[in-house]
């Protein structure tokens, strides 16, 4: 192996941790947790298998392939000696664990995570409020944000798509704050922080390539109330998001946030006709009702 397919391999290894443990560093990981990886793997190759109806048996990871054959055969032994002769892991097998995170293979993974969020450049702060903790803790998880921007003339609806970016909310070990990062279309990344203050939800975003921020505000009637119940679970947010256009102008629009099981959980963006059937009934009659949730801005 090459030091740039070491690299390659680091940040794949950077990857599942930070995605399936939230932990930086592929270092900071134990033999236990990358067997709960590799496991989590294998589901998801499982249910692709079985949602493309495949069917000869599914090529699963082996118990503790990820820690065994990469990180004490590859990244260990590089570590130790940089001058060590290591063989390539299967590309093969390299390609089937990002393919089923939402990549076409090994090395669009390679090409697509490039980026660096910088979250320190965004603030929230409201001075002398307390943080709504407790309904921030309720918030961490896997979403979908279903998110459109109609024409005005309505008989273009048809024509027009609608987002579904796969996100997840999570709070930071190191700060404490509650972070987002979200997927956009080929494989664009956003980033975020997200906080509450009574009954209402802010977050701010920004994107690793576009530079402009949005901001989402979202309110939760009675959620005081609501969190005293330890059976109550939050499936859905409504929010309205302000971004600045290309042009400069403050664009105003609705979207809705639906929690996702993690185990069935799509970390891409997917785009859909506005007539599509796989858009949730619920969220298409919200959508779809342009004149209660788009701001007129001008």
């Amino acid at each position: 192996m090459k030091k740039e397919d070491i690299q390659h391999l680091e940040k794949l290894m950077n990857f599942l941790s930070l995605h399936f443990l939230k932990k930086n560093n592929w270092e900071d990981v134990t033999k236990t947790e990358w067997s709960y990886i590799g496991a989590e793997i294998n589901d998801l190759i499982i249910s692709d298998y079985s949602e493309k109806r495949i069917s000869k048996k599914p090529d699963i990871l082996g118990s503790n392939y990820l820690y065994e054959h990469l990180i004490i055969n590859k990244l260990r032994k590089f570590q130790h000696n940089s001058n060590a002769v290591l063989s390539r892991p299967n590309l093969a097998k390299l390609s089937q664990i990002v393919k089923v995170l939402g990549y076409s293979n090994y090395i669009d993974f390679i090409n697509s995570n490039t980026e660096s969020f910088n979250f320190n450049d965004l603030r929230i702060d409201m001075n002398n409020v307390k943080q709504n903790t407790a309904l921030l803790d309720r918030l961490a998880g896997c979403w979908y944000s279903y998110n459109r921007n109609l024409p005005e003339n309505p008989l273009q609806a048809k024509d027009e798509r609608i987002w579904r970016s796969a996100m997840e909310i999570y709070k930071s070990e190191t700060t404490g704050e509650y972070f987002l990062e979200r997927s956009g279309g080929d494989h664009h990344k956003y980033f975020g922080k997200v906080t509450a203050y009574s009954d209402y939800v802010f977050i701010i975003m920004n994107s690793n390539t576009f530079i402009r921020q949005r901001h989402f505000i979202s309110r939760i009637k009675d959620i005081k109330e609501k969190l005293k119940n330890p059976e109550y679970k939050l499936h859905e947010l409504h929010f309205i998001s302000t971004c600045i256009s290309f042009n400069q102008e403050p664009i105003a629009l609705f979207e809705i946030f639906q929690k996702a099981d993690r185990k069935t959980f799509i970390s891409d963006s997917i785009s859909f006709p506005i007539d599509s059937d796989e858009i949730p009934p619920s969220i298409l009659k919200q959508l779809e009702d342009t004149e209660s949730n788009r701001i007129d801005y001008r």
